[in-house]
């Protein structure tokens, strides 16, 4: 049985999150709650909370011990991005591109 949580359109880079995501996939949740709360990125704390409600989820919904719980699945996916313009030099415009992402965790009771 696994459980999961989800977070959309979260304003950070896919590409920052990834980088801490990877940190914690196939860890146990205790081992990865440590990871994520020493991990001195911004997005350690929304990936934390994310953890952490799919973490809630597998107790409360499908009355899964925690202490037998791992990170089965941990990705990021793009989302929209949001397209912002910054003044430029002789009335131009420049782009710039906010980034959002989807952040996913599954968690599940290990084997055996």
């Amino acid at each position: 049985m696994e459980s999961k949580a989800i977070a959309r359109f979260v304003r950070i880079a896919p590409r920052k999150a990834r980088q801490v995501i990877d940190l914690i996939r196939g860890k146990g949740v205790a081992d990865a709650q440590t990871i994520l709360k020493f991990t001195p990125r911004f997005s350690a704390e929304i990936i934390g909370k994310v953890l952490n409600s799919a973490i809630a989820n597998a107790e409360n919904n499908h009355k899964l011990q925690r202490d037998r719980l791992i990170v089965s699945g941990a990705y990021v996916d793009q989302g929209p991005t949001m397209k912002r313009q910054m003044p430029r030099a002789q009335g131009r415009a420049s782009l710039i591109h906010k980034r959002t992402s989807h952040i996913t965790i599954v968690v599940a009771e290990k084997e055996g």
